[in-house]
């Protein structure tokens, strides 16, 4: 970032209320940076430095500030400043805004826009919260199919300045339905004579409706690799347009969702440090609680042998390294499996292949962490040379309860996604922490079950 090593020059100069000098530092930066550096200032020198932006830079600047900066500088900023950019901003930008904040803030900040933005904002924000509608931008060029290059090319000159995006120019009929798109690519090498039905098909339209969750849009644009889709009614009729820079965020959102919910944590609205200490609490202490409930079976799996471990304390010794290499290998098919569902590589028709895979897969490594067990016994018997008939059968306890524990570990970490995703959950919700404590549970019966079959006679 541009703005963090001059970060203590620009605090001088503000105290020292040299705009001038402020000025002509800010001429040549990009209002991305300018937003990184206002973030990074005192809330109570955020609006000094904003007010010396241009307007047109300012409102720029203002759409990639964060939220809690945006909120302080409607505070603090004139009404008259306000109603500027409000008015100014991208649609939906300004709707990602309003939609954070407070009901009556934004009820008053609603009042501030001019009557064709009302309009914008009210249709945009009366869509549900995490739906295609709330992406939308009403900024685009269309343009019709009886119209030449030429034509197009100085409607985008007249028009264009206000549009979302350049690169995407879409053909509709005289009532507004879409008939296809054109790329700037196709615009820019077409004969300036040649009409726009000659160079548009309309057989390859992907389109959006505004009342498809955010998530179907993502996986569109992953699939068709595009930089803006158009978004139309049940008629046909285009009336927005979602962009690939909003797709970015969607994707960023989701991202953090399944990773906080894959750690066994609720998903967080609000960044971390903006959370109350409260809510931050209850996020986590739902998932703690059930996991706590869901430990107090391996406790009572472990009374339930209290008998063989009276017997044989030795085999007390082994239980974190028999039940840590379940874990290990649940969250590790876990992992993999919720990754590829969300990728697209797998499907739950694919949950036969999947299951075969680690089966082998559990097998192999079972057998792999079996043998360095077995080893490992053996080894620390010879030591202490107390290696006998017992601690040999002590030593395979060890090593088939690993193949068995682990295999089972991966069949749960791997089914349990697929399991979710066909009952219409949140395949993430199997977290690494939830699979490592059905595999606990699971794990001290397999290993109790085969020291009783091995060791009976011999220590129990």
């Amino acid at each position: 970032m541009l703005g963090t090593p001059l970060l203590p020059e620009i605090r001088e100069l503000i105290e020292r209320r040299n705009f001038s000098a402020l000025q002509r530092i800010f001429n040549d930066w990009l209002p991305v940076d300018l937003a990184e550096l206002i973030s990074d200032l005192p809330e109570n020198e955020q609006a000094i430095l904003f007010r010396l932006l241009p307007k047109d830079v300012a409102t720029e600047t203002f759409e990639y500030l964060d939220l809690d900066s945006q909120q302080n500088l409607l505070e603090a900023l004139t009404q008259k400043d306000v109603t500027h950019i409000l008015n100014s901003m991208s649609a939906d930008d300004r709707t990602a805004l309003l939609e954070e904040l407070p009901g009556n803030v934004t009820q008053e900040l609603l009042r501030l826009l001019s009557f064709k933005e009302f309009k914008i904002a009210k249709t945009l924000l009366a869509y549900a919260e995490d739906s295609v509608g709330r992406l939308m931008s009403p900024d685009y060029l269309s343009v019709k199919k009886d119209w030449n290059i030429n034509q197009v090319l100085e409607y985008i000159r007249t028009y264009g300045h206000d549009s979302e995006t350049l690169n995407v120019i879409y053909v509709v009929d005289d009532h507004g339905k879409l008939k296809g798109e054109l790329m700037a690519r196709e615009l820019l090498l077409s004969s300036p004579e040649k009409k726009i039905r000659d160079i548009v098909s309309e057989d390859k339209i992907v389109t959006l409706t505004a009342t498809q969750d955010q998530k179907d849009a993502l996986d569109a644009f992953k699939k068709y690799d595009t930089v803006a889709l158009p978004v139309v009614d049940s008629n046909g009729y285009l009336i927005g347009i979602v962009t690939v820079d909003d797709m970015l965020d969607v994707a960023e959102e989701e991202e953090t969702e399944d990773i906080q919910k894959f750690g066994g944590i609720e998903a967080l609205e609000e960044p971390y440090i903006d959370l109350p200490i409260p809510q931050l609490i209850k996020k986590r202490a739902v998932w703690l609680v059930v996991l706590f409930i869901g430990e107090m079976l391996t406790a009572s799996a472990m009374a339930f042998f209290e008998e063989e471990l009276a017997k044989a304390i030795v085999l007390a010794t082994f239980i974190p390294l028999i039940i840590s290499s379940g874990g290990n290998s649940g969250s590790q098919a876990a992992t993999l499996i919720i990754r590829s569902l969300a990728l697209g590589e797998i499907t739950i028709r694919d949950w036969w292949n999947v299951m075969r895979r680690e089966i082998i897969s559990g097998m192999a490594l079972g057998g792999l962490l079996g043998l360095i067990g077995v080893f490992r016994v053996i080894v620390w018997a010879m030591v202490f040379g107390q290696l006998t008939l017992q601690w040999v059968f002590l030593s395979l306890t060890v090593g088939i309860s690993l193949v068995g524990i682990v295999l089972f570990g991966t069949l749960a970490g791997s089914m349990l996604p697929l399991l979710l995703q066909h009952w219409g959950l949140d395949p993430a919700t199997s977290s690494a922490p939830f699979v490592a404590t059905l595999v606990d549970v699971t794990g001290i019966v397999i290993y109790f079950s085969v020291a009783s079959l091995l060791l009976g006679g011999i220590l129990l």
